[in-house]
């Protein structure tokens, strides 16, 4: 094998952990966003765990997460709460979730 060779497997090898990585963190964020939401529904324990996969399970409708903040707007209708508060705090919460996932949670 050249040293070409090992540095393109390299790269490969990390675009597929970085990927790996972007994958759970969106995910993580999406389980957060979920109980955030469920708490601001008045939702807790099971049915907030309950919640939390049903947003999880939104972010695969489509590529982006603007399906998920669909589906978060639309529960939260009549909460008081925008589409930019509810953007925001998806924002706050990738930064923890990629924490989270780096440190191995």
């Amino acid at each position: 094998m050249t040293s070409f060779d090992k540095r393109e497997e390299g790269f490969e090898k990390k675009f597929a952990l970085d990927e790996e990585l972007k994958f759970k963190s969106e995910a993580r964020r999406n389980k957060l966003l979920g109980l955030w939401a469920a708490e601001k529904l008045g939702l807790a324990g099971d049915q907030a765990a309950a919640y939390a996969r049903e947003v999880i399970a939104a972010d695969f409708e489509e590529a982006g997460h603007g399906d998920v903040l669909r589906k978060v707007a639309k529960d939260l209708a009549g909460k008081g709460i925008t589409e930019a508060q509810i953007s925001q705090r998806m924002d706050e919460l990738m930064a923890v979730a990629v924490a989270e996932v780096k440190m191995g949670k």
